[in-house]
């Protein structure tokens, strides 16, 4: 069993082709009477590439990675976890009783949840009740020699009990000192502890094509080590605004929250989630950047918790169509779609139809950035926003708020009733015309569409402004619902 489990869907991702994104943890299900176990050369017409001579000047590649492996494989752990799934009130009364078996807890409300939603069964035995202990299993990785460390939060969260493992054998209680579920982050803290080995992350980002070694606990089987290289950066696996590193060093089931470390032994990321068709790596596994797990790690280190900036505004990124429309020279920034009743952006003046294209200076590349940018500030700080309104450039000052917690948001959303999607039939989310700027006076625009729904098949983009429906004419989303 996976904390993030194997689960399929009826289409593929069109960012990757593999059908299945799984977290890395390893858990098994225990009832109450049963457990579930369960030197290289290129010849061209007898021609060498490379001359003899050229060939004994060339610098050679690392002869392994041992030496490596010697020096930070002590401050990797195998974390074991318990929880009693039968005391987790976050699950919704009335949720379907497959999806009751079939997501874990530690993933409700969390930006990896939707993939449970997306992807489907998780091969969890049907029949299983709620009333059950869950161990789980995954990674983690010292950072001081008197025992904090760091994993995955999908692998300590709802955790009534946790037990780390060091690679000589040793075993210890621990207990958690704060998680983040936006980045999968945790961390944790072996008590009583002193002299421990520890590693730290490194202070620049690796390039693509680095070597990078990963560290950690594959199906439970203990500090296994395995290498590969950078395979890209800045990827985005719809689990919010962070991006990801991508590497190809094998990583598998129980490698959660296990390192990733350059030929420096510094720690470039922390493995979080693989894309694959079969559960097994196929050498496509995604990092939490060490840049973002360190940010993280120092608000959970002081306070238990991660606190963001709150800008309140739904946004969307800005075509190159709508660009056009505004006069932007680039098809950048973020689209304000809406800004939230009583939110700082609603207070600051900032209305539907505006384009943010920078933060305190920094441009803003799309809806993403301006997300991650304003996420990385402290509340209650001022900010200076570069704001495109009706045609002309001006600068906003904000004070930001909180960012609320997941099922604050949730709430929220669903009193002010500020979603404007028209359902699942479409795929496609809209706002009146005549609140975004160049939009002219009539119709809908679409502010979104569901890269897998049917208006997407029939290309359908956002941008695109809707006259009438079966020659009704529309200016809402309830027209679009009612035609």
């Amino acid at each position: 069993m996976t904390d993030l489990n194997n689960v399929h869907r009826s289409q593929p991702p069109k960012l990757l082709s593999a059908r299945r994104l799984t977290l890395l943890g390893s858990v098994a299900v225990v009832g109450a009477a049963l457990a579930f176990g369960g030197p290289l050369s290129f010849d061209h017409h007898g021609q060498s590439f490379l001359t003899a001579a050229q060939a004994a000047e060339s610098p050679q590649g690392p002869a392994g990675f041992a030496d490596l492996v010697a020096k930070v494989k002590p401050a990797v752990i195998s974390v074991s976890v318990k929880i009693d799934q039968s005391a987790d009130a976050s699950m919704p009364n009335d949720m379907p009783n497959d999806e009751q078996q079939t997501l874990p807890p530690s993933m409700r409300g969390t930006p990896f949840e939707k993939f449970f939603r997306q992807f489907g069964d998780d091969g969890m035995p049907p029949g299983l009740q709620r009333h059950q202990i869950i161990t789980g299993q995954g990674s983690g990785f010292f950072i001081s020699a008197d025992g904090y460390a760091v994993t995955n939060n999908h692998v300590v969260d709802h955790a009534t009990s946790v037990q780390v493992t060091t690679d000589d054998g040793k075993k210890y209680t621990a207990k958690v000192i704060g998680t983040d579920p936006k980045t999968d982050i945790a961390l944790i803290k072996v008590e009583n502890a002193s002299d421990l080995p520890y590693v730290k992350f490194g202070d620049q980002p690796p390039r693509v094509g680095d070597w990078v070694v990963a560290v950690g606990n594959p199906f439970g089987l203990g500090g296994t080590v395995t290498a590969g290289i950078v395979s890209a950066q800045g990827r985005n696996i719809g689990s919010g605004a962070y991006d990801y590193l991508q590497i190809d060093a094998p990583i598998n089931k129980g490698n959660s929250g296990g390192p990733a470390f350059d030929m420096n032994g510094n720690v470039v990321g922390v493995n979080t989630a693989i894309f694959s068709p079969s559960g097994g790596s196929v050498g496509i596994g995604f990092d939490v950047p060490a840049e973002t797990a360190k940010s993280v790690i120092a608000q959970l280190k002081d306070k238990g918790v991660v606190t963001r900036g709150y800008l309140g505004v739904q946004i969307q990124p800005v075509s190159q169509g709508i660009a056009d429309s505004l006069g932007l020279k680039k098809a950048e920034g973020a689209l304000v779609d809406e800004a939230q009743a009583d939110s700082p952006a609603a207070k600051a003046g900032i209305e539907a139809g505006d384009v943010i294209t920078a933060v305190n200076g920094t441009t803003v590349k799309d809806s993403r950035d301006l997300a991650r940018q304003i996420a990385a500030l402290a509340p209650d700080s001022s900010v200076k926003l570069d704001v495109m309104h009706k045609g002309q450039s001006k600068t906003i000052t904000v004070a930001l708020g909180t960012m609320p917690s997941q099922r604050e948001a949730s709430v929220e959303h669903e009193r002010s009733g500020s979603h404007r999607g028209v359902g699942g039939h479409l795929g496609l989310s809209v706002a009146p015309a005549s609140e975004v700027a160049g939009s002219g006076d009539k119709g809908v625009v679409v502010t979104g569409v569901d890269p897998d729904g049917p208006a997407a098949e029939h290309g359908m983009q956002t941008g695109d402004v809707i006259l009438d429906v079966g020659g009704k004419a529309v200016s809402s989303a309830s027209d679009i619902r009612e035609a």
